[in-house]
């Protein structure tokens, strides 16, 4: 054997040995750090932070402390207080040599109320099982905000500088009003501007039932989210005098013609995009459903088979649904008002004030009142961004590999939507792989995948890297 040939081999072996030290040691460091997510999630999940109860600015507070710990300076972290919420902002100065604006990442502390004698787990109380993690906001929201603070964390204790400034974004009533993103969007602009926003809540990606990644998906687009209220109104009397002209009756007819009444298919780009790319990876009668469709959008058996889904009725065009009953003020006196509550998620293209029309047209009944509540938000699709998907392909890489990346239009309603009319285009994803069926967010026995903690903090330092190096 040569000189030159023990030079080669000894080489081949030195780099071998590094490359194992370099994966050995960064396993370490993701596992340091996903115990020290763990913990802060166990925190999240004890604390209620429901609409009502007030409890929001002291988990904002609470989360301040931590980037205080980890180095980040007093002025970095601001708390922005909304009446009984707030959100928190945090600020990680890069060295500007990118000459970009920075980028912004979002997601909220608040969560939907749950009722812990409906639960097999108490809901505040993080809880385990070998294959899931257990409570209210475990999957929405607190998840993806405690990996955003973990990440932060992690990047400022490893001396990381980046090529840009990084805003975090954490809202206080996304799961009711929304009121504290517009706060932000409008009114502190400064402290939230950004090239464009990366909405950690939703997306990500999608496991099989063996368990088996087929997909990550991004969300571009979201409908439109507006609430109306229908009323009967009737001058009532005693209930020992029963009248024809009920204000139940009324109400109860219009949403039987509701229920009845379904809006017309709709598709775009997005949807007929996420519709080809899922096709192939669902082995059965939904994926050729959705083949169909893509080949033909008036296949009425592949709409009937797809709006039997749940998770893809939403994709298919407007939806509204009623979603809460009042009215009567004595049981023994007949009912002056009754009101319905009709909650809608309308597909782009078409403005709150048309789907209420067409709601009036189809109950049918001129005497019922109708208004919008809150103000609905309608935003455009945000614009393809090459960086941003080739940085998740790079990302997803040393975890799944060769996954297909799939565009989608949202059917529930993030903050997403507010920044996107703000002009912030906004993309939604999450580092979660979960199979839709284990999917209780605003459920019962709300629960992520243990392996999420690991997998989306390798995935988030990996998409900083791309995004955000030095030498980007």
């Amino acid at each position: 054997m040569t000189n030159l040939c023990r030079s080669l081999i000894f080489f081949v072996a030195t780099i071998a040995l590094f490359v194992q030290h370099c994966l050995a040691s960064e396993d370490d460091t993701i596992a340091l750090y996903s115990e020290r997510a763990v913990e802060l999630l166990r925190d999240a999940i004890s604390r209620e932070t429901t609409h009502g109860r007030g409890l929001v600015p002291a988990y904002a507070e609470s989360l301040r402390q931590v980037f205080l710990e980890a180095g980040f300076a007093p002025e970095a972290l601001t708390v922005v207080p909304y009446g009984e919420t707030a959100s928190l902002v945090v600020r990680y100065e890069g060295d500007g040599s990118s000459g970009r604006q920075p980028i912004l990442f979002s997601s909220h502390m608040d969560v939907v109320p749950a009722d812990p004698e409906s639960w097999l787990r108490h809901p505040f109380e993080l809880q385990a099982d070998d294959i899931f993690f257990y409570g209210r906001g475990v999957l929405d929201n607190k998840f993806d905000v405690t990996i955003l603070t973990t990440l932060f964390v992690w990047l400022k204790e490893s001396g990381f500088v980046p090529n840009r400034d990084l805003i975090i974004a954490f809202t206080g009533d996304e799961e009711s009003f929304q009121e504290t993103v517009q706060q932000l969007a409008g009114d502190h602009r400064d402290l939230v501007d950004a090239e464009y926003a990366l909405v950690v809540d939703g997306g990500g990606g999608v496991l099989n039932d063996a368990g088996e990644a087929i997909q990550f998906q991004v969300g571009f687009a979201e409908k439109t989210y507006a609430t109306f209220s229908t009323t009967a109104k009737n001058p009532g009397g005693h209930s020992s005098m029963p009248r024809a002209d009920n204000a139940i009756y009324d109400l109860a007819r219009a949403i039987q013609r509701l229920e009845a009444y379904t809006f017309p298919v709709e598709t775009n780009e997005i949807t007929l995009t996420y519709f080809a790319r899922t096709a192939p990876l669902l082995n059965n009668e939904v994926g050729e459903a959705m083949a169909r469709l893509v080949a033909n959008p008036s296949d009425a058996g592949a709409i009937a088979t797809l709006r039997a889904q749940p998770q893809y009725v939403g994709t298919l065009g407007t939806t509204c649904i009623p979603t809460m009953l009042s009215g009567g003020h004595a049981e023994n006196a007949l009912p002056r008002a009754v009101t319905a509550v009709v909650n809608c998620r309308i597909f782009p293209g078409h403005t709150p004030a048309e789907i209420m029309r067409e709601l009036q047209r189809v109950t049918d009944n001129p005497e019922l009142e109708w208004r919008v509540v809150g103000v609905p938000v309608t935003s455009p699709a945000s614009p393809f961004n090459t960086e941003i998907m080739e940085a998740i392909a790079s990302s997803l890489e040393p975890i799944h590999s060769g996954l297909p990346i799939v565009p989608k239009m949202g059917s529930g309603t993030t903050d997403g939507a507010y920044w996107r009319a703000a002009g912030i285009p906004s993309y939604s994803f999450t580092g979660i792989f979960i199979n839709p069926k284990d999917s209780f967010a605003h459920g019962l026995n709300e629960r992520v995948p243990r392996a999420a903690v690991g997998e989306s903090l390798r995935f988030w330092r990996a998409m900083i890297d791309e995004l955000a190096s030095p030498k980007n």
